[in-house]
């Protein structure tokens, strides 16, 4: 069974904004392979599924991004999956432009407070991940108005098409290993046109 959890804040609010992207790629790959993502579990929406011939637990967290361990964490520990080669996370980055899509093993948390609690809660820095650019704030702008912000209508065309390969890149992972997708999906710096 591999859990596949896209980072985001629960709340009308929060929708559509940078830091919710994680939670977008789940709504796209549950959409893709019909798997409804409703239940209420590990302090999250979970939806269970079948994707490549392998079980999958779509989880959104609800515990808002920087307690996104919480509920990522109880889950692993419930299913006993080994996450450095069983778990996929999906979250947003201001480090890479708008539309990169960069793909890891393992790695630090960058930064980013829900990865940092993520690793805190595993107790491993050994999990894939998958970073979505979501461009670096204007200088003088305030972070977390930044990542809590919607998207121009141009930034959310570059999106629409990093999520569906988002997508492939986690239907790869699943049949052919991490190897292959990053060398298919891992994409070079990009601007919006």
């Amino acid at each position: 069974m591999y859990i596949i959890a896209g980072l985001g804040n629960p709340g009308k609010k929060y929708e559509g904004t940078r830091h919710n992207i994680g939670w977008q790629v789940m709504d796209e790959l549950a959409d893709k392979h019909r798997i409804r993502i409703m239940e209420s579990r590990f302090k999250g929406l979970v939806g269970k599924g079948v994707i490549g011939g392998e079980k999958v637990l779509l989880l959104k967290p609800l515990t808002y991004m920087n307690l996104s361990g919480e509920s990522i964490g109880e889950a692993v520990r419930f299913y006993k999956i080994d996450e450095t080669s069983r778990l996929i996370v999906v979250s947003d980055d201001i480090s890479l432009d708008v539309g990169q899509l960069r793909m890891r093993k393992k790695g630090s948390a960058g930064g980013h407070n829900g990865l940092k609690n993520i690793i805190s809660h595993l107790g491993s820095e050994e999990f894939m991940r998958i970073r979505i650019g979501v461009g670096d704030k204007p200088a003088g702008s305030d972070l977390v108005d930044y990542v809590l912000g919607s998207f121009s209508k141009e930034e959310k065309k570059i999106l629409d098409e990093t999520k569906r390969n988002a997508v492939l890149a986690i239907e790869t992972i699943i049949s052919d290993g991490i190897d292959k997708a990053m060398n298919l999906y891992n994409t070079t710096r990009r601007s919006p046109t």
